[in-house]
């Protein structure tokens, strides 16, 4: 057995279930089932969760944020008033199969121009994803054009059909007055603010969900949220009410996907319940079933068990960063972690 497999294999229960008794292990149910699982986020985070739910699951959607306003997405959403497309397109990216196809048009839709004109830094799937939205007016179907031809293992949503405007309450922003709270605007610039972040909205404040976004997640067995930028990427989906609604309501168990470490700007200095913390107060009334953390990124477990258990969570540690020490998931050993958590924790009736 190698040291891989050792490591697929670890993975450490270390919180009793709310009421006392174990998690049921799951049935495995008809021959082929899989579960229906919504992954929720955006960015890298997001893309990282799609590359390891496409290896255990046929039945995927990702439900991707649309507050993006920086890079090419930023200069086609101020050009043209489109969704930022950026997001849409690494989560399409991350549901490419492995095979020459898959691969081949993995780096066709990520790659970008160089120029000194106009096209420099436009990203070739930007620029696809927007043509089809322009010839069909329907950004979900052209979105799942966009996927067939690439081959993706999985459906992709944007959360909202209209663009959205990050917002965050800012204390630090300008380091010359490191005690006052300022308002910062826009994704790109809450990302890298030098400040502390104090809670986020969207603009505007009640956005309409997608409803095929709606209702992949009060469908789903399971819903992942997270990893990814915890401010930008995660907890947008809380701030669109008739998501929320779904998140709150749906039947599904609901893990929760701690980074790796403290993103630079956003969450510098957050310890895991930290992150924990901050969700509560976004979302109050959000439970979770799961929070999956890499037993290397928990220096206090107790205190991370305590936040969980706030959420009516239990903790799974599960060695799932990249083997060369980089603070980036593998694929492979987080599949592991997610296969063997839906199987240890049961599921709401046979997978469809």
């Amino acid at each position: 057995m190698t040291n891989r497999t050792v490591r697929l294999r670890r993975l450490r229960r270390v919180t009793p279930a709310q009421d006392g008794r174990p998690a049921p292990r799951a049935a495995r149910g008809k021959r082929g089932a899989t579960p229906k699982v919504v992954a929720l986020g955006g960015g890298m985070g997001l893309s990282a969760s799609l590359a390891a739910l496409r290896r255990i699951t046929g039945d995927l959607t990702a439900v991707v944020t649309v507050a993006d306003d920086g890079g090419s997405s930023g200069r086609l959403r101020e050009e043209l008033g489109v969704l930022p497309p950026g997001d849409l397109r690494k989560a399409l990216a991350a549901l490419c199969g492995d095979d020459d196809w898959g691969q081949t048009w993995s780096r066709v839709i990520q790659h970008r121009f160089q120029s000194k004109g106009d096209l420099h830094e436009h990203a070739v799937g930007n620029l696809l994803i927007v043509a089809l939205w322009e010839q069909l007016g329907d950004h979900v179907q052209a979105l799942d054009l966009v996927g067939k031809l690439l081959g993706a293992h999985g459906r992709v949503l944007p959360m909202s059909a209209v663009p959205l405007e990050l917002q965050a309450l800012v204390r630090g922003h300008d380091p010359e007055r490191p005690d006052d709270v300022d308002t910062v605007r826009g994704q790109a610039t809450v990302a890298l603010t030098p400040g502390e972040v104090q809670s986020v909205h969207l603009v505007p404040h009640d956005p309409p969900a997608v409803p095929e976004a709606v209702a992949a997640v009060r469908d789903a067995d399971w819903v992942v949220l997270g990893p990814g930028s915890w401010f930008s990427s995660v907890i947008p989906h809380l701030l669109v009410p008739e998501l929320l609604d779904a998140l709150v309501e749906t039947k599904a168990r609901r893990i929760l996907s701690l980074n790796l470490a403290p993103q630079p700007g956003e969450t510098e200095g957050f310890s895991p319940q930290r992150h924990l913390e901050v969700l509560a107060r976004h979302a109050p009334k959000l439970a979770l079933d799961v929070v999956l953390a890499d037993q290397a990124a928990v220096p206090d477990l107790p205190s991370l068990a305590d936040a969980a258990k706030r959420f009516g969570a239990t903790v799974e540690l599960a060695p799932v960063a990249r083997p060369d020490g980089a603070p980036k998931h593998d694929p492979e050993l987080l599949a592991a972690a997610y296969d063997r958590i839906f199987r240890m924790h049961g599921r709401i009736g046979p997978w469809r």
